[in-house]
């Protein structure tokens, strides 16, 4: 019960911040993940898309978008957000299987097709050096 109030104080806090700074990119990102720790998932998800907004070259800010998508279920964004993050530089391949948000898009075979490819290439880019 007590993280629950923490989390929701700190949402307050956050959306009264973004009152007066509505594109504080920094405050954005801590609400989304107040928001989603809270399992607010659509809220996390408007945050995120705002985010891409703002930041539209951070790997980071595409794979917490894509995390977004996988969490309310539309798994075709959640891909193509993935691999844009993929694209950008996003490269903590270990921690995909770990983060729970991702648990519905790793469901598709197309993102294990995908994956299964970035490893090789990962794997090929490490024999080489």
């Amino acid at each position: 019960m007590k993280t629950k109030r923490r989390k929701n104080f700190e949402i307050r806090f956050y959306e009264q911040l973004l009152r007066k700074r509505p594109d504080f990119a920094h405050v954005l990102f801590c609400l989304g993940d107040a928001y989603t720790q809270r399992g607010f998932y659509k809220e996390g998800l408007e945050v995120d898309k705002r985010l891409v907004k703002l930041e539209p070259e951070d790997p980071i800010v595409h794979y917490n978008l894509a995390c977004s998508f996988s969490l309310v279920e539309d798994v075709d964004a959640a891909l193509s957000e993935f691999k844009t993050a993929v694209l950008l530089g996003y490269d903590e391949f270990d921690y995909v299987y770990q983060d729970a948000d991702l648990e519905n898009l790793r469901k598709d075979e197309r993102f294990e097709e995908f994956f299964c490819k970035l490893k090789t290439l990962q794997d090929n880019d490490e024999i080489a050096e």
